[in-house]
This record gives structure tokens, C-alpha cells and sequence, in this order.
């Protein structure tokens, strides 16, 4: 397959990709691969290595040896499920190998392979725009990357807990419970004394941090009541928009397979 090869190390594609115009990007934990917009031209990617173009989930037998292409076809990239298991995308729509490929947008879309509730496997990828993304001149205004917030290795670990339905583009998603998060936590590092008190404090800590910087909807008078998740919702949404969270963090969850 002619095309650039994106490293492991390759920041997430959520941040932006540079490329030409209708170029498509492909980013697993195993690599990746950019390719220009060639009418008919595909990328297959599954868990058999030495076959697919990328390999997605290689340790994990429910993944399909080829589960699934990219394909170009009519000016746009479309993606096509030929595996045993449905693709997830976002707002959780379900791709299954009996339906028909569907377009991508331009920009990011996640894509997920679910092999078990606890276990999904990420393909991120990026459809170039017209105007690609590429540096500005000095003759135009400089766009400002989102700004991303500090977070220690703990309260990034927890945010990801707490926040994984946003990071799996699901429907409608709502935060972690706290206890749910607190005994996640424990399982993932027994010895770190995690506990509900710990999340709460934790989680206030962040959120006055982000509210302090200017970030609207993260103190009670400013959401009135009832509060309910309404603030921890706001933050975490406020993570993932801003990029300081991104869907590869939840290769932290791992140890939970």
C-alpha cells in the first residue's frame, strides 16, 4: 500500500493531521498510514499483520483477520465492515458486514471494534478537508490550537475512568459513578488506595483548576439546581474538546481485558 507511514508514536489524530486535500489517515496502536485521495484505491485493516494495511486488536481472536476497508469511490472515503463483529462509530452508530459502506465526514471519527463490554480496539481516522491543514502563512491570521489542560498522570488516569463513554463517541454520554470509577481504580491500581473520597477530591481539585482558567459551568452557582452530573459532565466535555483527553487514552484501561 503506497502511502506515508505514521509511526506508533504518532500523536492522536485528534489533534489535527497535515495532508492534502481528501487525504485519509489510519492511526492504530500499531501504526498507521496517510494516503492520497486515488479514486479506488483501499486500505484494509484487521487483526492478521503480514495481510492488512493496518493491524487493529492482533492479540485478540475475536477481531476478524480483515475486518474491515477504507475505500475511495466517487471523490469520497468510504468505510466498509468485513468482519464477524459490528464497527462502532460515533453517536453509536453500529456498522455491520451485511450493510453498506457509509461515508466518512471530513475531520476526525473514531472508529471501535468491541470485542467484549470491557474491550474495544481503536482505529482513529482523519478525512483532510478542502483546505487540508497545513501551516499558515505569515500573510494570514494564525489559528490558535485549543488550549489543553495540566494534568498529573493520576487525575489524567481518572478523567479517562470517568470519562470513557466520551471517549467511545457514545450517544447522549454520561460520567462514570463515582463508586463505579473508585472500584475501576482499584482494580487497575490496587496498591494506590483508591476510594470514593479520593475520586470526589480528586475530581473538585480539576474542576476548580479548569474554573479558576476561565471554563464556565464547573461551580455549582453557575449551573443552579439540580445539579446532578451537570459538573462533572461540563468538565469532562470540556477535556475532550479542548483535546487534554483523547480517544488513545483509553489504552490506560487495558489492564481491565
Amino acid at each position: 500500500m503506497a502511502g506515508i507511514r505514521l509511526t506508533t508514536s504518532h500523536d492522536s489524530l485528534a489533534l489535527g493531521v497535515s495532508a492534502d486535500p481528501g487525504s485519509v489517515s489510519a492511526l492504530s496502536l500499531t501504526g498507521g498510514l496517510t494516503v492520497a485521495p486515488v479514486e479506488g484505491r483501499t486500505i484494509s485493516f484487521g487483526r492478521n499483520r503480514p495481510e492488512v494495511d493496518i493491524c487493529v486488536g492482533e492479540n485478540d481472536l475475536r477481531v476478524s483477520r480483515r475486518h474491515g476497508l477504507l475505500t475511495r469511490q466517487d471523490g469520497q472515503w468510504w468505510v466498509s465492515n468485513t468482519g464477524q463483529l459490528p464497527l462502532r462509530l460515533p453517536s453509536s452508530r453500529w456498522l455491520s458486514s451485511s450493510e453498506d459502506p457509509v461515508p466518512l465526514p471530513d475531520g476526525y471519527t473514531p472508529l471501535f471494534v468491541r470485542s467484549s463490554p470491557r474491550r474495544e480496539h481503536l482505529l482513529e481516522l482523519y478525512v483532510a478537508g478542502v483546505d487540508g491543514i497545513r501551516p499558515p502563512t505569515r500573510h494570514e491570521a494564525v489559528t490558535q490550537p485549543p488550549r489543553r489542560w495540566r494534568l498529573t498522570e493520576e487525575e489524567r488516569l481518572l478523567m479517562v475512568v470517568l470519562g470513557q463513554r466520551y471517549l467511545l463517541h457514545e450517544a447522549q454520554p454520561q460520567p462514570v459513578a463515582r463508586q463505579q470509577a473508585a472500584e475501576i481504580l482499584d482494580e487497575l491500581q490496587p496498591d494506590a488506595g483508591w476510594g470514593v473520597k479520593r475520586v470526589e477530591h480528586m475530581v473538585a481539585a480539576v474542576r476548580k483548576r479548569l474554573s479558576d482558567g476561565g471554563v464556565f459551568g464547573l461551580r455549582r452557582e453557575e449551573v443552579g439546581e439540580p445539579v446532578g452530573n451537570t459538573l462533572n459532565d461540563n468538565l469532562l466535555r470540556e477535556l475532550v474538546l479542548s483535546t487534554t483527553i483523547v480517544p488513545p487514552d483509553l489504552m490506560l484501561l487495558d489492564r481491565l481485558s
